[in-house]
């Protein structure tokens, strides 16, 4: 019998309303990251950064992964060659960095680099047969700079050097006892649940959730820039979506919030 080949294609960037969802499209090498991949993110990136109407990314892996992360083969002797070097974590960071909000949605395993990408979402939603690993010293890698700050910064030190100074795999309990996910659902309930939590963040006023999520994540690692935060403050006060929020509160209906 001949067996048909595994899709193996860069990641793919859908659009529906307020929600973007980019799938990790290579099921037969558990969704793993390519050199060429990096530019294509970065452009579904920036796509979803030009669209005013999107709220919520999603990532997400096609087949029983989430995704493997970087090609192993790139992360030596890398450095200055294209997808080599410091290539994943400026991506990686570009995530964190995004307005919108984002949702990891753990189909699976996760492993090495995209254990990174998926802490720097807002949310990660997992099934029981998620698993994580992060292989870095059995590899002979140091981490990079903002990776070990949000392993910190989300997990906890001890949890962080649990992970990165053993190289252990985990089991979904365990990555929902430490903190990594932040929901545990039923497989046939992940998309719904995906879903529903989108909806509920496109519900709330932009200017309050792209300055907040913006203001916690540089509190977490230490860099708060408080005349930024105060500006965006002082924005939220001038803005209509403040009015109609309050307006609405007062009605008691929802609040029809434009982002200005």
């Amino acid at each position: 019998m001949i067996m048909e080949p595994q899709e193996s294609a860069p990641p793919q960037l859908t659009l529906e309303g307020t929600l973007a969802t980019i799938e990790f499209r290579r099921p037969g090498q558990a969704n793993r990251v390519e050199p060429g991949d990096l530019d294509v993110l970065h452009q579904h990136l920036e796509d979803v950064e030009r669209d005013g109407a999107l709220r919520v990314l999603v990532f997400r892996g096609r087949g029983k992964h989430f995704s493997a992360g970087y090609t192993i083969q790139k992360l030596a002797g890398g450095e200055g060659t294209s997808g080599g070097g410091d290539a994943f974590e400026r991506l990686v960071n570009r995530v964190e960095d995004l307005g919108v909000v984002t949702i990891a949605a753990l189909n699976g395993g996760v492993y090495g680099g995209s254990t990174d990408l998926a802490l720097a979402c807002d949310f990660r939603i997992g099934v029981a047969t998620a698993e994580m690993l992060m292989p870095a010293a059995r590899l002979g890698l140091h981490y990079y700079e903002r990776g070990l700050y949000r392993y910190v910064s989300r997990l906890g030190l001890n949890h962080a050097k649990e992970l990165f100074l053993t190289a252990h795999k985990i089991d979904a309990r365990r990555m929902l006892e430490m903190g990594y996910l932040t929901e545990l659902v039923e497989p046939e309930r992940l998309d719904a649940r995906v879903r529903e939590l989108a909806g509920t963040i496109a519900g709330l006023a932009p200017l309050a959730v792209t300055g907040m999520k913006r203001a916690l994540n540089e509190i977490a690692r230490g860099a708060l820039d408080s005349a930024g935060l105060k500006a965006r403050v002082e924005q939220s006060k001038r803005s209509q979506d403040l009015r109609e929020g309050v307006q609405a509160w007062q009605e008691n209906r929802a609040p029809r919030f434009t982002g200005r």
